[in-house]
């Protein structure tokens, strides 16, 4: 007798290798796991032995229906402790990842794979997925705000906004202009644009890596934004009539933390996110400080600093004799090793903890964390928002202007710094920690936690969402007969 059943739905999911997008990624990994779904993990060979250095030999070991495996980046070898030049890393993917991720999924048979969730920036996987005949989703790891801004890049071009005219349109003004007719955003500003639009070549490629990336976002299946409804309502709905199916699910972290684990998937919690060893110790220190006392600094793992702005950084923290905890990559100063003035080492000695990485989240949950210092990356900014920390704005490239912009003036929990100078940091810190504005922002702050934890109940938007998810990436397995 035959009958027809469901093999069991084999997902392939891959990220852009950067840290942000692996973290980010890899708690959706584990969401669509826990719905049941065999998912292999596919990180680049150079991030992924970044992995089992800052983990561990053992710190990838997954289960026999969550596997990892790799692909070639196409760069060249180069230093394990350092992010990879951005530019080489969108032009290697685009034109090296193609052959080798499709020969994988050809291989991965046990069971076939049945789907890709992909980063939307890896836009290959498109065409893998159409030789394999099967549907993929594109994962945007940015907020709505952010990708809506990638997505104007071809009216800015047809309206002659982009490229600038030559390098003296970054600083006369022009960046100012204000642009309409964008769908959810009022009064956004030239500069409040992903950081692509500040060039003056038509050809610059990371431009045309993102204008790329938008533009096929049309040929997926679906569309995933890490963000919740009712913090991003009418880009949301402006998104949801642009892109076939999309789905809100977000924050990917309190989504976790709903989750109930079988004890298998225990296992699971345990492998991190990051690529590099993080310093655990700097909780522990963070136990010694008051309530809401301490400003914590991370600029992620992509931005860099000149020796001169790491120097006002440290004069102003030092100046504001607010207590702070300050991540410092080994590869955050352009071209030096990050060498922290001796005299401010000496001031700072006993209310300051410097660190080369730490496990943010809980960092941020801390009750002693009363502000965070960031380039708004997104994946920091939802973290922050999730744990009700106000922010202090200092965006560097992509979608971190647009981050910025919203933070400050529609969700109102951040100051921008700007240009950076001693004397302006050491007023922007003792205002977020001590101030009437930072305690009008932690409030708000408060109430957008709230809003985050309705979207990530098991009623709430977001939860809603992901089993949506789940239940079309189940109906994609081919039936099979028995």
């Amino acid at each position: 007798m035959e009958f027809a059943r469901k093999a069991k739905p084999h997902v392939v999911c891959i990220p852009y290798p950067a840290q942000s997008h692996i973290k980010a990624m890899l708690k959706l990994a584990k969401l669509l796991h826990n719905k049941g779904l065999h998912i292999t993990f596919v990180n680049t060979e150079f991030n992924h032995k970044r992995f089992l250095k800052a983990g561990g030999p053992n710190s990838l070991d997954g289960l026999p229906d969550f596997r990892f495996e790799t692909i070639p980046d196409g760069l060249p070898p180069s230093d394990a402790d350092a992010t990879q030049d951005i530019t080489a890393l969108c032009e290697s993917t685009r034109k090296s990842c193609y052959g080798p991720f499709l020969d994988l999924c050809a291989k991965l048979d046990d069971p076939p794979v049945s789907s890709i969730v992909s980063d939307g920036f890896m836009t290959f996987t498109l065409d893998a997925a159409e030789v394999l005949g099967i549907p993929v989703i594109l994962f945007w790891t940015l907020s709505a705000c952010g990708f809506m801004g990638f997505c104007q890049f071809q009216a800015l071009l047809e309206r002659g906004l982009i490229p600038l005219k030559d390098e003296s349109y970054l600083t006369n003004g022009y960046l100012d202009t204000v642009v309409d007719r964008i769908p959810g955003m009022k009064d956004i500003r030239l500069k409040d644009f992903p950081g692509m639009v500040r060039t003056t070549n038509q050809d610059d490629l990371r431009l045309n890596f993102c204008l790329e990336a938008t533009q096929r976002s049309y040929k997926a299946s679906a569309n995933v934004i890490q963000t919740f409804d009712a913090l991003e309502p009418d880009l949301v709905n402006a998104l949801s009539t642009m892109l076939p199916d999309l789905y809100t699910i977000g924050p990917v972290q309190l989504l976790l933390k709903q989750t109930s684990l079988s004890s298998e998937e225990e296992h699971l919690k345990s492998i991190g996110y990051s690529l590099w060893k993080e310093e655990h110790v700097c909780l522990e220190w963070l136990n010694s400080k008051g309530p809401n006392s301490v400003v914590y600094i991370n600029f992620g793992s992509i931005t860099v600093v000149t020796p001169q702005q790491l120097v006002e950084f440290a004069s102003g923290l030092a100046n504001s004799n607010q207590p702070f905890l300050w991540i410092i990559r080994p590869d955050l100063v352009v071209g030096e090793s990050a060498i922290l003035p001796p005299e401010f080492v000496e001031v700072t000695k006993e209310r300051g903890f410097v660190a080369s990485w730490c496990p943010q989240e809980q960092v941020l949950d801390h009750p002693s964390v009363g502000g965070f210092l960031t380039h708004c990356g997104w994946n920091s900014t939802i973290e922050s928002l999730s744990s009700a920390v106000p922010m202090i704005c200092w965006p560097f490239l992509a979608d971190q202007p647009t981050n910025c912009r919203f933070i400050c003036k529609e969700w109102e929990v951040g100051i921008e710094i700007g240009d950076v100078n001693a004397e302006k940091i050491e007023k922007i810190v003792r205002e977020l920690i001590e101030g009437v504005k930072g305690k009008r922002m932690r409030n708000k702050a408060r109430e957008w936690k709230t809003r985050a934890e309705e979207a990530t109940a098991p009623d709430g938007s977001s939860s809603l969402n992901l089993e949506r998810l789940g239940k079309s990436l189940w109906s994609h397995t081919t039936s099979i007969s028995s």
